[in-house]
């Protein structure tokens, strides 16, 4: 039998050799603020540490792991201790993208820099965000808020599968997937990108 959940669930098992890591609850840690690190994450997904790249993978998906985002502002937190940290845009990127199926029923699953897995669909969202120079730019849901900024490859790979839809009554360019349609651009303004 075949549907879209067996197809996720190839997607994922093809991006992670279907393990998912489990991840501390991070959102029920609520200890007392103890000062901001000198730790950026980069607009491409670079964590830095008083300025210089960390060069340890291992390193960055634990902190990666500890990552809390309140309102605009992100931190790292342990049951203990919470510390800020400065994010251009988004905390990770997607890396790797994997689609199978058309249209409504298309799936479609990204892999990140720290190896998060997520299936596009109701609890990881596609959103769009317009720039002057970076034209469109596609992120995904991963986690309590956290989005991934696809990195310009897969934002070419993802937007040629959009199509054209009415959404709330005006034509919009988006992405369908796992029964929704994710709207981009208005599709009088596709021509500007």
């Amino acid at each position: 039998m075949t549907g879209p959940g067996n197809a996720m669930e190839r997607l994922m098992a093809s991006l992670g050799g279907g393990k998912v890591r489990s991840l501390p609850p991070v959102e029920r840690w609520n200890p007392p603020f103890c000062g901001d690190l000198d730790m950026r994450i980069a607009a491409d997904g670079t964590w830095f540490y008083m300025g210089t790249p960390i060069g340890r993978p291992a390193l960055v998906k634990l902190f990666s792991s500890v990552l809390k985002r309140e309102g605009e502002d992100y931190f790292l937190v342990t049951p203990v201790e919470k510390v800020g940290i400065s994010v251009e845009d988004a905390p990770f990127q997607a890396v790797e993208m994997q689609v199978e199926g058309e249209g409504d029923d298309r799936a479609i699953a990204f892999r990140t820099q720290v190896d998060d897995l997520v299936s596009v669909g109701p609890d990881h969202a596609l959103r769009f965000a317009r720039a002057a120079q970076d034209g469109l730019t596609p992120y995904v849901h991963v986690r309590r808020g956290l989005w991934a900024r696809l990195t310009r490859a897969l934002t070419y790979d993802l937007l040629a599968l959009g199509e054209i839809r009415e959404a709330e009554g005006v034509a919009m360019f988006g992405i369908a997937a796992a029964g929704e349609f994710f709207p981009a651009v208005p599709a009088s303004e596709i021509e500007g990108l």
